[in-house]
């Protein structure tokens, strides 16, 4: 397997292997791989703000697989940015682990790592939080953000490529819209593959949960912009995978199914 984008793959295993960060289990300073000597697959996840929709979209898909990266004996470990409480909301939402989970709550490991800040003019007379709002916006309209724009449509128009997403009998609540029930998507083409407005209708339950928790999830919007990174290693460190975010829903290579660069091999 080859990484995405070319790296030492000494340096960044040593970088992560001598990280000590925030465990949201426990609130303990911990090293990031502790517990990780004996896997066989080690998936190490360097996340943006935990309030960033990226994220949440992860999460999402480690839990539908779960089973599956289970029988694979693949750890894994994620460090985001925010604090205790940002990872305990994020958790106890999206099902992660917290004792996987660790908080960075000034983005150290992502300059560490040397990852994507993200677009970062500087406006005159604007305070460093507003800063970040301005150019996180301008990320969403595709500035300095390859893909974006892509990656939103095809939230809407669907993709017969990815797998269906909200089984029939599902039902999806916590969205301004009424709950909608997996079967009304087979109205909009069919079913077995990723339907029209489907994956947008969990990015909107995503993005309710986050505004209406925004303090928590973000207690601090100077790293609004500050993209991550999916690092896989075996078992002996050596780096076998690599994906780092080029922009705002750039956390996966494949859009279609974020976790095929693990699970189809």
């Amino acid at each position: 397997m080859t990484t995405q984008t070319p790296s030492n793959s000494t340096d960044v295993y040593s970088i992560l292997s001598t990280a000590n960060r925030l465990r949201v289990s426990d609130g303990e300073i911990k090293p990031v791989l502790d517990g990780c000597s004996n896997a066989s697959q080690q998936l190490v996840l360097i996340w943006s703000q935990l309030g960033d929709f990226d994220n949440l979209e992860y999460a999402w898909w480690l839990n539908r697989e779960r089973e599956k990266l289970e029988a694979k004996q693949v750890t894994i470990r994620a460090i985001g940015i925010g604090d205790r409480n940002s990872g305990i909301k994020f958790c106890n939402y999206t099902g992660f682990p917290q004792e996987c989970l660790f908080v960075d709550s000034e983005a150290q490991i992502h300059k560490d790592l040397q990852l994507y800040q993200g677009l970062n003019i500087n406006f005159p007379l604007l305070s460093t939080s507003q800063k970040a709002w301005l150019n996180l916006m301008l990320m969403c309209a595709g500035i300095a953000s390859p893909g974006t724009l892509a990656e939103v449509f095809r939230g809407y128009k669907g993709d017969k490529k990815a797998p269906q997403l909200i089984g029939d009998q599902e039902v999806v609540r916590g969205t301004p819209l009424p709950d909608i029930k997996g079967s009304f998507f087979n109205l909009a083409g069919g079913k077995g593959f990723q339907r029209p407005f489907e994956l947008a209708t969990l990015r909107l339950r995503n993005m309710t949960e986050v505004l209406g928790n925004w303090n928590t999830y973000v207690p601090d919007s100077s790293y609004l912009t500050q993209r991550g990174a999916t690092y896989l290693f075996d078992s002996q460190g050596n780096l076998v995978y690599e994906h780092r975010d080029k922009g705002i829903l750039g956390f996966a290579e494949n859009k279609s199914n974020p976790l095929s660069f693990l699970l189809d091999v």
